[in-house]
């Protein structure tokens, strides 16, 4: 298995990229946020899931390792397999994502091509107990940095994720200071 390439990118195409590493080309299919975010000739670490079929091996590529993580949660629900899983990058962020399926929002996956609201429901019914207990994913780049510890120590004192991301969004910006932004979030909570 390739998990991660460090090279530079040869070529960039509608769908994929060429990584070139040392002389070696990997063609590595990427959604459209990472495709706009590289130039040819950029160095670039990509995570890559590799999938092997009868006729061929294809590489799909990630600049954040909780894309990827998020990618191989939807290649496990039934029904699902790289190129819907890569549509639905194409129709959001990782947290845009992690959102949708937390709130069994069906009309986010609607413009995903050849992913019904059948498989859409399955998405949200086998993921949201899963991602409910992946706050990395979950919380994302969503809290901001140093979010996940405020959000950690707000679950301690028996809040939610939920009622933590919330308390953590709405004190969001007022201090740098963690211990500060936990007494605010703690605050807000105590309305």
């Amino acid at each position: 298995m390739i998990a991660r390439l460090q090279g530079t990118i040869a070529l960039k195409e509608f769908s994929y990229l060429i990584v070139d590493v040392h002389g070696i080309g990997y063609k590595v299919f990427a959604p459209l946020h990472v495709l706009t975010q590289v130039s040819q000739g950029d160095e670039v670490v990509v995570y890559t899931y590799t999938h092997v079929r009868d006729d061929a091996l294809e590489l799909y590529g990630f600049t954040d390792h909780r894309d990827l993580r998020l990618f191989e949660m939807l290649l496990g629900v039934s029904g699902i397999g790289c190129r819907i899983a890569l549509g639905i990058f194409g129709n959001g962020t990782r947290e845009e994502i992690v959102r949708a399926i937390l709130c069994a929002d069906t009309a986010f996956f609607s413009g995903v091509p050849r992913l019904g609201t059948k498989n859409a429901q399955k998405i949200i019914i086998e993921l949201k107990g899963k991602l409910g207990d992946s706050s990395e994913l979950a919380l994302g780049e969503m809290v901001g940095e140093g979010g996940e510890d405020v959000v950690e120590a707000l679950k301690s004192f028996g809040y939610s994720m939920k009622e933590a991301q919330d308390a953590l969004k709405a004190v969001r910006g007022q201090t740098a200071n963690q211990s500060e932004r936990i007494r605010l979030a703690l605050k807000y909570l105590g309305k």
